[in-house]
């Protein structure tokens, strides 16, 4: 350096800049080639989700760039690493503790999420007033895609914090639906339609087998609830699925003079009001 024309309280620094450069430069592009693929290998062996991959490769990769530094910065002169950020790490641990509790916590959260995995991307979750596909899993945050197309980006503590609905964790999922039939109306005749109904949809189980019930006594109807299994389910198919199976039972209750009535209210002086013009009465109201 001094050939150059430069001092020798000028020489040394720069010398040491070089040797760290060129040190980080080789230690971080060996551990690129040599770690981070055996440690992918690693990964694989395990059979990990590939959403559980990708934060744990972050990990690894960050500790490169920092043994890559440390190993510079004691070649480069600078004294040992460690010491330094030993200093900076004890005025620093007390304020960082404070702003970063929310980023803690998440993280935290994260963590129980790749290890309990009470849901994985793609799954379908509910969770307070929410629902959606779950479309990302970070430390931090998760990304749900709402059924409206919207994009969530959720706190990770807020999925740990309370109670997570995962209705396709397995790979069956039971539907319930009521059919209201009127008072007047063949109880056996309309749980066989439904049960007919239910096995001929090629989406619904025959085992375990579709069930009816009579659970309501309501004012107007008799409840029969059904009870069916479909596979693999999804919210697309189970959407679907149920709205094709309730389109049947209504098409054969029609056949069958099988009646779906509309609410009733007696009003006193033996008037009685039936649906339509409940509403012709709410909108006179209005």
């Amino acid at each position: 350096m001094e050939t150059l024309g430069l001092g020798p309280s000028l020489a040394a620094p720069i010398a040491q800049a070089v040797v760290f450069i060129v040190v980080f430069i080789a230690i971080y592009l060996l551990g690129r080639v040599l770690v981070t693929p055996l440690f992918s290998r690693f990964l694989d062996r395990r059979d990990l989700d590939e959403h559980a991959k990708r934060p744990l490769k972050k990990v690894v990769g960050g500790v490169i760039v920092f043994v890559a530094i440390g190993i510079a910065f004691g070649l480069a002169g600078f004294g040992s690493i460690l010491q330094s950020l030993a200093t900076v790490a004890a005025a620093a641990t007390l304020a960082i503790g404070f702003a970063m509790q929310d980023v803690i916590a998440n993280f935290v959260a994260g963590v129980f999420i790749y290890t309990d995995k009470p849901f994985r991307i793609g799954d379908w979750i509910e969770w307070d007033d929410h629902s959606g596909i779950v479309e990302d899993i970070s430390l931090r945050v998760t990304r749900v895609r709402t059924f409206d197309n919207e994009l969530l980006t959720v706190p990770n503590s807020n999925l740990t914090d309370g109670v997570i609905k995962n209705p396709v964790a397995k790979d069956k999922l039971r539907m319930k639906f009521v059919f209201g039939i009127g008072y007047e109306d063949d109880i056996e005749e309309a749980t066989e339609i439904i049960l007919d109904e239910a096995e001929n949809h090629d989406d619904i189980l025959d085992d375990p087998e579709p069930s009816v019930r009579l659970t309501e006594l309501a004012d107007s109807y008799v409840g029969l609830q059904s009870r069916f299994w479909i596979s693999n389910p999804s919210r697309a198919d189970f959407v679907r699925t149920r709205g094709e199976y309730v389109t049947d039972v209504k098409r054969r209750f029609d056949e069958n003079d099988i009646n779906i009535p509309y609410p009733q209210v007696d009003l006193s002086g033996g008037i009685e009001m039936e649906g339509p013009a409940l509403e012709a009465m709410a909108k006179g109201d209005d």
